[in-house]
């Protein structure tokens, strides 16, 4: 009780940036013109409150319940929801997808980043960010394209049997992966992302000891 009382301005804040986020997505036009100050300033609610929740966040509750696995979800949604629909209303703008490649490990960095100057420990940026590369590379965002977008051409309003544009895929299998082989190649890749994320801190100690930090010298006299 005491820890949930202790943490009631971050829970609070966190709760309601998420209604206010909920109205703006689900209730409100997705316009591409801003047509008053009025709804300028709404649909800037939920940035600020949560941006003062995390401001609230106690790191160290936050590392007791292990809140830094909530990064790669976060990616998931940009990378499963966002990207798709990106692609699917910019498909006659090739060079997009090229930008949008470059942009995804950039955000990845920029999370684990951000995670690592806020005290987060050198072994979890690393379990992050080879997490999130990992999903990045299996296939998802290929599939999230196929199921998160309204498709009226025939050829995509189901799963293809060849992945054909996958190039990712068939540069590693040395064809065009099958339906089947693409599915297999993305659960492969997210057992190897669950693992980095979950396996035991010491299967990682010989990682840990090729990329440890040198010791800051202390300077010397004259």
């Amino acid at each position: 009780m005491n820890t949930v009382r202790r943490n009631a301005p971050f829970l609070i804040l966190a709760a309601l940036a998420a209604v206010f986020a909920g109205i703006v997505w689900f209730a409100m036009p997705h316009d591409r013109e801003v047509k008053s100050l009025g709804i300028l300033l709404f649909k800037l609610v939920p940035f600020v409150l949560a941006t003062e929740a995390i401001a609230q966040l106690d790191p160290v509750w936050a590392q007791r319940i292990r809140l830094h696995l909530v990064v790669p979800v976060c990616f998931l949604v940009y990378f499963l929801y966002f990207v798709p629909k990106i692609f699917f209303v910019a498909e006659n703008h090739p060079e997009l997808y090229y930008y949008v490649l470059t942009l995804t490990p950039f955000v990845i960095l920029s999370l684990v980043l951000a995670f690592r100057i806020g005290g987060g420990a050198s072994h979890l940026v690393r379990r992050l960010s080879y997490a999130m590369i990992l999903l990045m590379l299996s296939g998802l965002e290929d599939l999230a394209f196929l199921t998160v977008n309204e498709h009226t051409d025939p050829a995509w309003q189901t799963i293809p049997e060849v992945w054909t544009w996958a190039s990712h895929m068939t540069v590693r299998l040395g064809h065009p992966a099958s339906k089947y082989e693409a599915f297999t190649l993305i659960a492969v890749h997210i057992v190897l992302a669950l693992f980095v994320l979950f396996a035991p801190k010491r299967w990682f100690a010989p990682v840990t000891r090729v990329f440890r930090r040198a010791p800051v010298q202390a300077p010397t006299a004259g």
